[in-house]
Protein backbone atom coordinates (compact mmCIF):
# COMPACT_ATOMS: atom_id res chain seq x y z
CA UNK A 1 0.00 0.00 0.00
CA UNK A 2 1.37 3.41 -0.99
CA UNK A 3 1.96 5.86 1.85
CA UNK A 4 -0.09 9.06 1.38
CA UNK A 5 2.08 12.10 0.67
CA UNK A 6 -0.48 14.58 2.02
CA UNK A 7 -3.14 14.29 4.74
CA UNK A 8 -5.50 11.53 3.60
CA UNK A 9 -8.56 11.98 5.84
CA UNK A 10 -10.60 14.95 7.11
CA UNK A 11 -9.20 14.40 10.62
CA UNK A 12 -5.63 14.36 9.32
CA UNK A 13 -6.29 17.50 7.28
CA UNK A 14 -7.64 19.35 10.33
CA UNK A 15 -4.56 18.35 12.35
CA UNK A 16 -2.26 19.45 9.52
CA UNK A 17 -3.99 22.81 9.13
CA UNK A 18 -3.98 23.32 12.89
CA UNK A 19 -0.22 22.76 13.01
CA UNK A 20 0.36 25.26 10.20
CA UNK A 21 -1.86 27.78 11.94
CA UNK A 22 0.05 27.32 15.21
CA UNK A 23 3.36 27.85 13.38
CA UNK A 24 2.01 30.97 11.67
CA UNK A 25 0.57 32.32 14.92
CA UNK A 26 3.97 31.93 16.58
CA UNK A 27 5.81 33.60 13.69
CA UNK A 28 3.26 36.42 13.55
CA UNK A 29 4.72 37.64 16.86
CA UNK A 30 8.01 38.56 15.19
CA UNK A 31 8.67 42.24 16.07
CA UNK A 32 10.84 42.57 12.95
CA UNK A 33 8.75 43.67 10.00
CA UNK A 34 9.11 43.36 6.25
CA UNK A 35 7.28 45.75 3.95
CA UNK A 36 5.41 43.99 1.17
CA UNK A 37 3.38 46.12 -1.25
CA UNK A 38 3.48 48.88 1.33
CA UNK A 39 2.15 46.66 4.12
CA UNK A 40 4.36 45.72 7.12
CA UNK A 41 4.30 42.02 7.95
CA UNK A 42 6.20 39.87 10.50
CA UNK A 43 9.48 38.84 8.88
CA UNK A 44 9.53 35.19 9.94
CA UNK A 45 5.91 34.70 8.86
CA UNK A 46 6.83 36.03 5.42
CA UNK A 47 9.88 33.77 5.36
CA UNK A 48 7.81 30.68 6.23
CA UNK A 49 5.34 31.48 3.46
CA UNK A 50 8.13 31.95 0.92
CA UNK A 51 9.86 28.74 1.94
CA UNK A 52 6.60 26.80 1.72
CA UNK A 53 5.93 28.24 -1.73
CA UNK A 54 9.32 27.15 -3.01
CA UNK A 55 8.99 23.66 -1.53
CA UNK A 56 5.67 23.20 -3.32
CA UNK A 57 7.06 24.67 -6.54
CA UNK A 58 9.88 22.10 -6.46
CA UNK A 59 7.68 19.22 -5.27
CA UNK A 60 3.91 19.78 -5.64
CA UNK A 61 3.35 16.38 -3.98
CA UNK A 62 5.67 17.11 -1.06
CA UNK A 63 5.05 14.73 1.88
CA UNK A 64 3.38 16.05 5.00
CA UNK A 65 6.56 16.10 7.07
CA UNK A 66 8.30 18.28 4.45
CA UNK A 67 5.42 20.76 4.34
CA UNK A 68 5.46 20.99 8.13
CA UNK A 69 9.23 21.40 8.25
CA UNK A 70 9.13 24.17 5.67
CA UNK A 71 6.56 26.10 7.67
CA UNK A 72 8.53 25.75 10.91
CA UNK A 73 12.13 25.91 9.69
CA UNK A 74 12.84 29.34 11.20
CA UNK A 75 10.17 29.22 13.91
CA UNK A 76 10.54 32.21 16.27
CA UNK A 77 14.09 32.85 15.08
CA UNK A 78 14.13 36.39 16.47
CA UNK A 79 14.16 34.97 20.02
CA UNK A 80 17.85 34.06 19.63
CA UNK A 81 19.44 37.09 17.92
CA UNK A 82 22.87 36.89 16.36
CA UNK A 83 24.16 39.76 18.52
CA UNK A 84 23.57 37.67 21.64
CA UNK A 85 26.71 35.72 20.62
CA UNK A 86 30.28 36.91 20.19
CA UNK A 87 31.35 38.19 16.77
CA UNK A 88 33.62 35.26 15.98
CA UNK A 89 33.32 32.42 13.50
CA UNK A 90 33.10 29.84 16.29
CA UNK A 91 30.33 31.83 17.98
CA UNK A 92 28.50 32.18 14.67
CA UNK A 93 28.57 28.43 14.11
CA UNK A 94 27.33 27.84 17.66
CA UNK A 95 24.51 30.33 17.07
CA UNK A 96 23.47 28.50 13.90
CA UNK A 97 23.50 25.13 15.67
CA UNK A 98 21.63 26.47 18.68
CA UNK A 99 19.00 27.93 16.34
CA UNK A 100 18.44 24.57 14.66
CA UNK A 101 17.98 22.88 18.01
CA UNK A 102 15.64 25.65 19.15
CA UNK A 103 13.49 25.45 16.00
CA UNK A 104 13.30 21.67 16.16
CA UNK A 105 12.24 21.69 19.82
CA UNK A 106 9.54 24.31 19.33
CA UNK A 107 8.32 22.49 16.23
CA UNK A 108 8.14 19.19 18.09
CA UNK A 109 6.28 20.76 21.01
CA UNK A 110 3.59 22.16 18.73
CA UNK A 111 3.25 18.98 16.67
CA UNK A 112 2.77 16.88 19.81
CA UNK A 113 0.21 19.34 21.17
CA UNK A 114 -1.94 19.02 18.04
CA UNK A 115 -1.77 15.22 18.11
CA UNK A 116 1.04 14.08 15.83
CA UNK A 117 2.82 10.79 16.52
CA UNK A 118 6.43 10.65 17.67
CA UNK A 119 7.31 9.01 14.37
CA UNK A 120 6.08 12.01 12.38
CA UNK A 121 7.56 14.47 14.86
CA UNK A 122 10.96 12.80 14.45
CA UNK A 123 10.74 13.07 10.65
CA UNK A 124 9.95 16.77 10.80
CA UNK A 125 12.69 17.46 13.33
CA UNK A 126 15.21 15.54 11.24
CA UNK A 127 14.40 17.93 8.40
CA UNK A 128 14.65 20.96 10.71
CA UNK A 129 18.07 19.73 11.82
CA UNK A 130 19.20 18.62 8.33
CA UNK A 131 20.23 15.28 9.82
CA UNK A 132 19.90 13.25 6.63
CA UNK A 133 20.95 15.84 4.04
CA UNK A 134 21.50 15.18 1.18
CA UNK A 135 20.67 11.45 1.20
CA UNK A 136 17.02 11.92 2.15
CA UNK A 137 15.12 13.35 -0.89
CA UNK A 138 12.85 15.66 1.18
CA UNK A 139 15.93 17.11 2.86
CA UNK A 140 17.32 18.01 -0.56
CA UNK A 141 14.06 19.69 -1.56
CA UNK A 142 14.09 21.70 1.68
CA UNK A 143 17.71 22.74 1.17
CA UNK A 144 16.94 23.72 -2.43
CA UNK A 145 14.03 25.84 -1.22
CA UNK A 146 16.18 27.50 1.45
CA UNK A 147 18.79 28.43 -1.16
CA UNK A 148 16.17 29.72 -3.59
CA UNK A 149 14.53 31.91 -0.94
CA UNK A 150 17.96 33.36 -0.24
CA UNK A 151 18.71 34.02 -3.90
CA UNK A 152 15.31 35.48 -4.70
CA UNK A 153 14.68 37.60 -1.63
CA UNK A 154 17.87 38.10 0.42
CA UNK A 155 20.78 38.04 -2.01
CA UNK A 156 20.62 41.68 -3.12
CA UNK A 157 20.41 43.10 0.40
CA UNK A 158 23.28 40.93 1.66
CA UNK A 159 25.42 41.69 -1.40
CA UNK A 160 25.02 45.42 -0.82
CA UNK A 161 26.82 45.18 2.54
CA UNK A 162 29.23 42.29 1.91
CA UNK A 163 32.65 42.36 0.20
CA UNK A 164 32.70 40.63 -3.18
CA UNK A 165 35.05 37.83 -2.14
CA UNK A 166 32.90 36.83 0.83
CA UNK A 167 29.72 37.03 -1.23
CA UNK A 168 31.18 34.89 -4.00
CA UNK A 169 32.31 32.31 -1.44
CA UNK A 170 28.80 32.20 0.06
CA UNK A 171 27.28 31.75 -3.39
CA UNK A 172 29.65 28.88 -4.17
CA UNK A 173 28.67 27.12 -0.95
CA UNK A 174 24.96 27.54 -1.68
CA UNK A 175 25.35 26.36 -5.27
CA UNK A 176 27.21 23.26 -4.16
CA UNK A 177 24.28 22.24 -1.92
CA UNK A 178 21.64 22.71 -4.62
CA UNK A 179 20.26 20.03 -6.92
CA UNK A 180 20.41 20.44 -10.73
CA UNK A 181 16.69 21.26 -10.77
CA UNK A 182 17.11 24.00 -8.17
CA UNK A 183 20.09 25.42 -10.04
CA UNK A 184 17.99 25.64 -13.19
CA UNK A 185 15.26 27.46 -11.27
CA UNK A 186 17.84 29.82 -9.78
CA UNK A 187 19.14 30.79 -13.20
CA UNK A 188 15.60 31.80 -14.17
CA UNK A 189 15.39 34.37 -11.36
CA UNK A 190 15.78 38.05 -12.12
CA UNK A 191 18.90 39.60 -10.64
CA UNK A 192 20.24 43.13 -10.65
CA UNK A 193 23.48 43.83 -12.57
CA UNK A 194 25.73 43.47 -9.50
CA UNK A 195 24.04 40.32 -8.24
CA UNK A 196 24.16 38.79 -11.70
CA UNK A 197 27.86 39.57 -11.95
CA UNK A 198 28.59 38.06 -8.53
CA UNK A 199 26.70 34.89 -9.38
CA UNK A 200 28.49 34.55 -12.73
CA UNK A 201 31.85 34.99 -11.02
CA UNK A 202 30.93 32.40 -8.40
CA UNK A 203 29.88 29.87 -11.04
CA UNK A 204 32.95 30.40 -13.18
CA UNK A 205 35.31 30.18 -10.22
CA UNK A 206 36.44 33.79 -10.51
Amino acid sequence: MQVPRVPSSPEDQVRFETALRRFDDANSRDPNLEILAGVPRPRELVYAERLTAWVLALDPQAPEELRLAARSQHLCRWMIPRDSYAKTKAAYLKWRNDLKQFHAKKTGDILREVGYSESLVSKVQALNLKLNFPLDPPSQVLEDALCLVFLEFQFAELAARTPDDKMINALKKSWKKMSPIARDRALQLRFGPREKSLLERALTGA
